[in-house]
């Protein structure tokens, strides 16, 4: 009996899975990008398709980060995401639009601004503030004469 290394035994298989894949289907285009997160320290990098959205590669981006234990800690949510083009203007990407639309392969993906409501309670507190240390400080030195 003749022993047959792994390669070999694997080749007649790989052939087969070849050549289904060219009759049914077709080859989509991938290429390499490169996103930049603010506030780390290198980039990261993959391969998408060109027919990926900009929110999934947003996800594959954070679960990425999150898998390498880079600092600081961003979440897994991609709704709370922009991914910005970085050769081309100012506006984010949509995330409905294809990633091989953009021309670039460099993005920047930041972090969406969260605006904080204004509630009453933090209006009252945000009134009442005084002016800082001053405030405080009186306060603090206030003498209360508690009566019986």
């Amino acid at each position: 009996m003749m022993r047959r290394n792994v390669h070999e035994k694997m080749m007649p298989q790989m052939n087969k899975k070849k050549g289904n894949e060219n009759k049914n289907s077709v080859k989509k285009s991938r290429f390499l990008i490169t996103i930049n997160v603010l506030g780390s320290a290198g980039p990261l990098r993959f391969l998408v398709n060109e027919d990926d959205i900009v929110s999934a590669v947003i996800d594959v981006a954070l679960k990425t980060y999150a898998r390498e234990g880079r600092l600081p800690v961003l979440g897994l949510d991609p709704s709370k995401f922009l991914l910005y083009c970085a050769n081309a203007g100012s506006d984010a990407l949509s995330p409905w639009e294809k990633i091989g639309s953009q021309e670039g392969r460099n993005f920047v993906l930041c972090k969406k601004q969260v605006k904080p409501q204004m509630t009453e309670a933090r209006s009252e507190m945000i009134t009442q503030k005084g002016s800082g240390w001053k405030a405080w400080l009186n306060k603090s030195f206030s003498f209360k004469i508690l009566s019986h």
